[in-house]
């Protein structure tokens, strides 16, 4: 019976450590560069509010739907999903969900290996002193020069791999827990530092007027889909991760109140990381904010280089970067690992080399996009892009409306009273409410504006 599985991977040893983890996999490059940026230029405070609003609405309801199912399996996400199926009697075509998110999540992780290899590159470049005085053109020049280097990013995206695998071949207790105990602290402490820096040296009032300035005629339509579509994605839904550490979860923590936690953490640290990064922005006399990489990689150390004690504070910034990157990276890494074991009867250590290896080659593709393959486009799209598109206009909207739709209509309620033993009533008739209704319509409108503004915009 699906009620009692006891998982072969162990279990977080507090519901804090599963805190930090799920925080952990919520927190990456998306709320440093992302966030602030469509925050600032769709309203503001009225954008902020919006997405607080949907990661209520749309981002807790279905990360609480996916933490149950894993929580129930025990398993790896493509297990667990099995597990529900067979104990609801459902068509079989709905194990393929836990298939989805697992692949969403490999092919996530080939090319995010190849981004975080950036941040650890820069940590390296910003303390040499050779982004000292940099102009914005130079510091373009920079990175287009690591961009240009197959060999150099590949060597950054090998170690980054390394990284990932050395966290995750120590198992839940061993290795993710004790990672995510000490790098989620380390981030915290390390964006308090640079918060610090922010209100006495940047331009604080300036980033604060920036994300915060209630504009509601700034707030379109097109705004609030990118705040449901930033609430949905920020919280790392619908690819395997989030299923995969609720079924390390201790059975007496209560969903509904962790979750909320989670979603707390994660979006404070969107919200100051865009206080920090703009109040650096905005003390920089010709640097007007952008968003993607453009920010980060060249507008940043052109902040750094122009202010006092800026390189130290730019390399420890990047190792904030890395930091959240290889938090998330481990959660994309675990789930694969997790099924090869249950289905091959093999050691951790050798899932891991296998998965890591599968996701290293992969990533080959993408570091190729930038140089040797970058005039060779299918449809307007470099290896890179298609994967980016795929994954996250594609995959993941898809898994994450099947999983709310499954929870909301078919799973059998005696798993769902199980697993949410201790919520409130009122708690629970919001959240039958949201996963039946207002997040699959929610979901639903992200999926095709995604599709649309790609092909038909």
């Amino acid at each position: 019976m699906a009620l009692q599985q006891k998982g072969m991977h162990g279990t977080w040893t507090s519901r804090w450590t599963f805190i930090m983890a799920a925080t952990g996999s919520a927190v990456g490059l998306g709320n440093m560069w992302k966030f602030p940026y469509v925050a600032g230029s769709n309203g503001g405070g009225a954008f902020v509010l919006i997405y607080l609003g949907c990661i209520l609405l749309i981002g807790v309801p279905v990360m609480m739907s996916e933490v149950l199912i894993g929580r129930n399996g025990r398993q790896s996400p493509i297990n667990s999903m099995n597990e529900a199926v067979t104990h609801s009697n459902a068509n079989a075509l709905w194990r393929s969900v836990g298939w989805l998110g697992v692949l969403a999540g490999l092919l996530i992780l080939s090319f995010y290996a190849v981004i975080a290899g950036w941040a650890l590159d820069y940590i390296f470049l910003i303390s040499s002193g050779e982004l000292q005085g940099i102009n914005g053109e130079s510091a373009a020049a920079a990175f287009n020069t690591l961009l240009s280097d197959p060999s150099r990013l590949i060597f950054w995206q090998t170690i980054f791999m390394c990284l990932c695998v050395a966290v995750v071949v120590g198992g839940v207790k061993k290795g993710l827990g004790i990672a995510v105990e000490t790098l989620m602290p380390l981030l915290f402490i390390m964006l308090l530092m640079l918060l610090g820096f922010a209100v006495f040296k940047g331009n604080f009032s300036a980033a604060v007027n920036f994300l915060f300035s209630f504009d509601l005629e700034a707030l379109t339509w097109r705004g609030v889909l990118e705040a449901m579509g930033q609430a949905f994605f920020t919280l790392s839904i619908g690819m395997g991760a989030i299923m995969a550490y609720g079924a390390y979860m201790p059975q007496n923590a209560n969903i509904g109140k962790t979750i909320l936690i989670v979603a707390f953490f994660d979006s404070l640290v969107a919200i100051i990381s865009g206080l920090i990064i703009f109040s650096i922005v905005f003390a920089t006399p010709g640097i007007e904010p952008s968003a993607g990489p453009g920010l980060m990689f060249i507008s940043l150390p052109v902040a750094f280089g122009s202010m006092p004690g800026g390189l130290l504070i730019g390399a420890v910034f990047f190792v904030l970067v890395s930091i959240a990157a290889w938090s998330s990276a481990i959660s994309l890494l675990e789930p694969c690992v997790a099924w090869l074991m249950e289905a091959k009867h093999i050691g951790r250590a050798k899932a891991n080399f296998v998965i890591a290896g599968i996701a290293w080659i992969l990533g080959l593709g993408s570091v190729f996009s930038f140089n040797i393959w970058a005039e060779y486009k299918v449809a307007g799209f470099t290896f890179f892009d298609f994967l980016d598109f795929l994954t996250a206009n594609i995959m993941l909207p898809i898994s994450g409306l099947l999983i709310t739709l499954f929870v909301g209509y078919v799973i059998k309620r005696d798993v769902i009273d199980f697993e949410m033993q201790g919520t409130s009533a009122r708690v629970m008739q919001v959240w039958q409410l949201t996963i039946k209704y207002i997040a699959p319509f929610a979901i639903a409108l992200v999926f095709i504006m995604g599709v649309y503004d790609k092909f038909f915009a």
